[in-house]
């Protein structure tokens, strides 16, 4: 399809943001208030009815048999490694392209992080490594469906079968994404969701989930989000004071109902970015495999002298993003660690080129086509 652009009174004055969470809650606030105040008149403020009706809600939507909200995408690969009995001495197979979330809860366990490189061409884990990095200590891996994309999951499931590996998928950025028909959240022995308030179903504030259909799993991840409470005042392990705020699943469970809608146009806008861009010297676009069904959480480019082209956006008037800029095996905090890692030649190389362009499903067709003939005009300028 082709598109033109077209003058807009006052578009060339106006910022184009990353992200515009004003215009989504304003297109839902009479639902959105009306769940507040259930919530308020029952003053159930903490887990509750709210929760529980997103609860039932989110794992239907993904397929899975159980979900267990709690107060963050973090906290949640926490709990999930807690469940599948990851500690100290353990290693847990990840990549080091992905938000530092992904890691924390490997470390919080005690484990040892172990870092495959990205796939060059859609910069999620390249599953073909994760064989040669399995050990003894192996006893997880965290696959990272980046940017909305899943991973390529028959043939890790398959691998974590034969060595009797735990696949708990961070998700995060992957709310209603689909692998061969299946959505993101069932594939894995767990699914690990953020609700932070930029992602495609973002909460309030923080907020997170894990998913699962196997009954232990579940019944062990209410008991750890909850003070590890077997009942009432009854703690026969470490527990956490993870729980989800009653408002926020009642934020969530609103949002919910908008998600698809809200993906396809995410879709609509990244196919126009991608049509746009198609041929330009200079850029590498998003792939999306043939069995894949992005939720399109982030649009990310690769191109050459990124950061000159970030800073001449950020002149025009428009906000672009970096995920990630620094690996998270070159993280301080991480390094300290110790983490085991091969070479990650894709996932430094993305680091320095990696620019998303503002997506969401507010932004309107005139802006986003904005954006398109500004970064056409830099990279024909040579503004790097």
């Amino acid at each position: 399809m082709a598109h033109t652009l077209r003058a807009v009174p006052g578009a060339a004055d106006e910022r184009v943001p990353f992200s515009n969470l004003k215009a989504q809650h304003d297109a839902i606030s009479g639902e959105l208030q009306q769940a507040m105040e259930k919530v308020v008149a029952n003053s159930a403020f903490v887990l509750g009815p709210a929760v529980e009706r997103f609860e039932e809600s989110f794992s239907r939507y993904c397929g899975a048999a159980h979900a267990v909200a709690c107060n963050s995408g973090t906290s949640a690969i926490h709990m999930a490694l807690r469940a599948a009995d990851v500690g100290p001495g353990d290693e847990v197979i990840t990549v080091a392209n992905t938000f530092v979330g992904t890691v924390w809860g490997i470390l919080y366990c005690g484990a040892t992080p172990v870092f495959v490189d990205a796939d060059a061409d859609t910069l999620t884990m390249n599953v073909e490594q994760v064989a040669e990095h399995i050990t003894p200590r192996t006893r997880a891996i965290i696959p990272v469906h980046l940017y909305g994309q899943p991973v390529d999951m028959d043939p890790l499931m398959e691998l974590a079968q034969q060595h009797g590996l735990c696949v708990i998928e961070d998700a995060a950025q992957a709310h209603g994404a689909r692998y061969r028909g299946r959505r993101a959240g069932a594939l894995g022995h767990m699914a690990c969701f953020s609700f932070y308030p930029g992602k495609n179903l973002g909460a309030w504030g923080e907020g997170g989930a894990v998913l699962t259909s196997d009954p232990a799993l579940y019944s062990r991840l209410r008991g750890l989000r909850d003070h590890a409470q077997s009942r009432r005042y009854r703690h026969e392990e470490l527990g956490f004071n993870y729980r989800m705020d009653g408002i926020q699943g009642a934020v969530l469970d609103v949002k919910l109902r908008h998600l698809d809608r809200w993906n396809a146009r995410r879709r609509e806008l990244a196919a126009l970015y991608s049509d746009m861009l198609s041929g330009m010297e200079g850029i590498r676009l998003p792939l999306v495999r043939e069995w894949a069904e992005s939720s399109w959480h982030l649009y990310v480019v690769r191109l050459a002298g990124r950061d000159g082209i970030l800073a001449a956006m950020d002149a025009r008037g428009i906000s672009c993003g970096l995920h990630y800029p620094v690996p998270l095996h070159l993280q301080e905090a991480v390094r300290s660690a110790r983490p085991r890692h091969g070479a990650l030649p894709v996932t430094c190389e993305a680091a320095g080129t990696v620019l998303s362009l503002p997506l969401y499903p507010e932004l309107e067709n005139d802006a986003a086509i904005r954006v398109v003939e500004s970064l056409k005009e830099l990279l024909e300028e040579g503004a790097a």
